[in-house]
């Protein structure tokens, strides 16, 4: 932002571009928020491929129903909501196909794919102990870390109450701060 207040009214002008059918507009939002939507699929997702596959459904999806966006001012929280959907049905799929480990959700296999990505926390601890959380956790961490989403907002895109968002949240951030820094 340039802080001259244009830029919420330049977002609103481009999305009725887009749902008018607007190639270029929709590739201009998408631009704006690409690196937020691969963050929240890499860290909830664990997996570079399958994070990449899951924003490209969600713009695909987003593109198919663009039209469908009832308020101008959500496309972002509605794209989140799209994405999140997308890595919930490939988590399913990676169960489905590793066998999950009754310990911690992930076969082996899928330990070793999850270890061998890049590590874009910058620590390593902080990758692992996000690692550690289970699903619900890494998303409603992902969506308030790299979404910035509130606890209502947040509960809106997940189906749950805004008081469990934020005892989810809370417990999720205690578990990795234990991990992260365990006592001596």
């Amino acid at each position: 932002m340039n802080g001259n207040g244009n830029e919420p009214q330049e977002e609103l002008q481009l999305i009725r571009r887009a749902k008018r059918g607007d190639v270029k507009a929709f590739s201009g939002l998408y631009a704006g928020i690409y690196t937020e939507l691969y963050k929240f699929a890499l860290y909830t997702i664990r997996h570079r491929q399958d994070a990449e596959d899951a924003v490209s459904e969600t713009v695909m999806i987003a593109w198919e129903k663009m039209k469908q966006l009832r308020k101008d001012e959500s496309f972002k929280s509605w794209m989140f909501t799209i994405l999140n959907n997308q890595c919930r049905r490939i988590l399913r799929e990676q169960r489905r196909r590793t066998g999950a480990d009754s310990q911690n959700g992930e076969s082996p296999e899928m330990e070793k794919k999850l270890c061998s990505e890049p590590d874009y926390a910058g620590q390593h601890d902080v990758r692992e102990a996000f690692g550690m959380l289970d699903e619900d956790e890494r998303i409603i961490v992902a969506f308030s870390i790299f979404g910035g989403y509130q606890s209502d907002e947040i509960g809106r895109m997940t189906g749950y109450n805004p008081a469990t968002v934020r005892s989810k949240k809370k417990r999720a951030l205690e578990k990795m701060r234990k991990i992260i820094e365990p006592e001596v």
